[in-house]
């Protein structure tokens, strides 16, 4: 089951009437620094190639998709292979909108096996069988 971490990120926030999604991704990562790796390292790339410079503080300047920069985004492992992504900012949630436009990202950098986007008050065992039901 999820360690005390995920508690963290995928506790249920509904502020008003905006419900948070966050991503679950599968990766050949071994650890959730490889995947955090992963998820930052072809934006800072990218950033690097159109500055010419990088700083930690950046990390609140990249944009992943409008409303999303790359230092609000975290990481939990879940299962071996299998990582959450959600914003770690809580007021700023990551909308389904935000969500879907990360998520796209995410899928053009090629980084992770699989993305999905759900929201954080979904069972994360509802989305595991759905998974095996693809393949």
């Amino acid at each position: 089951m999820p360690g005390s971490g995920l508690l963290f990120l995928a506790s249920p926030l509904i502020s008003g009437d905006v419900r948070e999604y966050c991503l679950i991704v599968e990766g050949a990562y071994l650890s959730e620094t490889e995947a955090e790796h992963a998820l930052r390292d072809p934006f800072i790339e990218d950033w690097v190639e159109q500055t010419g410079h990088f700083k930690i503080h950046n990390m609140d300047e990249i944009q992943i998709t409008p409303g999303v920069t790359l230092g609000h985004l975290g990481v939990v492992m879940l299962e071996d292979r299998i990582f959450e992504i959600a914003s770690t900012d809580a007021s700023h949630p990551l909308t389904e909108q935000k969500a879907r436009g990360v998520a796209e990202a995410l899928r053009r950098q090629d980084m992770f096996d699989e993305v999905k986007v759900k929201a954080v008050d979904e069972e994360l065992a509802e989305d595991l069988v759905d998974d095996s039901a693809d393949l």
